[in-house]
């Protein structure tokens, strides 16, 4: 599943070349195979989206990781709780 990950990844600009926006999927297929097999790559996710925290955040809803729909949860009780808050 690496090799594919990292093959998908490769041939993203190829397919990228054809009409249509088929370069986007591939390269996000790759990704997440990358994602769910290799611990290196997890980390330098991590490394990516710390340095760029809005990069990040888009990616993370693009590949629809669980992460992100915890954080997003997450923040909309934290800004329910502040309204709440600052209504009373």
């Amino acid at each position: 599943m690496l090799a594919l990950g990292f093959l998908l990844i490769i041939v993203s600009p190829l397919v990228g070349a054809l009409p249509g926006p088929g370069g986007i999927f591939v390269f996000a297929a790759g990704l997440t195979l990358l994602l769910r097999n290799s611990a290196w790559v997890r980390r330098r996710y991590v490394h990516f989206k710390r340095r760029w925290p809005k990069h990040g955040a888009w990616t993370d809803w693009g590949l629809r990781r669980k992460s992100a729909k915890r954080r997003a949860q997450r923040e909309k009780a934290l800004a329910e709780r502040r309204a709440a808050i600052e209504g009373d």
